[in-house]
């Protein structure tokens, strides 16, 4: 039986005109390697709305019925990549999404603190740790989009159906393609290592995945 993965990105944002995690999920779908073999990735980039996920992440799980969901996004701020082992139970009301949208409550839900994505985000980190770059576990995926995503992600794993692993990675900005500095000093991670380091990640999630088929 062939594994359904969704690997997801987000479209540019206030603050941030290029977004390099399209990209990068492009490139991992286009992937083809022999552990890929009975593994189709989905791919979808995701407008930067609390809407836009609202609506197109029950929608992709109904179509796909994905057995694993990869989540990429942006952290402009750091210089490392972030695995994510959390989503808190919070939402900024400081900064619009793309969409103009401001939310009038600071909390997702109502009853609960913080939900994990579990002890396969170790193993995440030592795939990415093993192609050379700077890669750490975070426990703070912010009060925006990414964080939002996380939250319903790992919502979607509880559910019966729902995909088994879910996981949300975090990457440094890097230059456009064809440029080779950013705002004037060089740039620590390329996109080719991005793509890399992506590679591991997903690999590590085919194998987590299959774990849990027979767990």
């Amino acid at each position: 039986m062939t594994m359904r993965i969704l690997v997801t990105s987000f479209g540019p944002f206030p603050g941030a005109s290029y977004n390099p995690t399209p990209e990068l999920v492009r490139r991992l779908a286009a992937l083809r390697r022999p552990a890929f073999a009975e593994v189709a990735l989905i791919p979808y980039v995701f407008d930067v709305s609390y809407g836009a996920v609202d609506r197109d992440l029950p929608r992709l799980l109904a179509a796909h019925r994905p057995n694993a969901l990869l989540m990429f996004g942006l952290a402009q701020r750091t210089r490392h990549v972030r695995v994510e082992t959390r989503a808190r139970n919070a939402v900024t009301q400081l900064w619009p999404d793309a969409a103009h949208t401001r939310v009038r409550k600071r909390a997702i839900v109502g009853d609960s603190a913080a939900l994990t994505f579990g002890p396969h985000t170790s193993r995440l980190l030592r795939a990415a740790l093993g192609t050379g770059v700077d890669a750490r576990l975070s426990r703070d995926a912010g009060s925006y989009l990414c964080n939002y995503l996380s939250w319903r992600g790992i919502e979607a794993t509880c559910r019966d159906g729902g995909p088994a692993v879910a996981a949300f990675i975090h990457v440094p900005l890097v230059a456009r393609p064809g440029v080779s500095r950013l705002a004037g000093r060089p740039h620590r991670i390329t996109m080719d290592e991005l793509v890399d380091t992506g590679e591991a990640i997903l690999l590590e999630i085919v194998a987590q995945t299959r774990r849990a088929a027979f767990a």
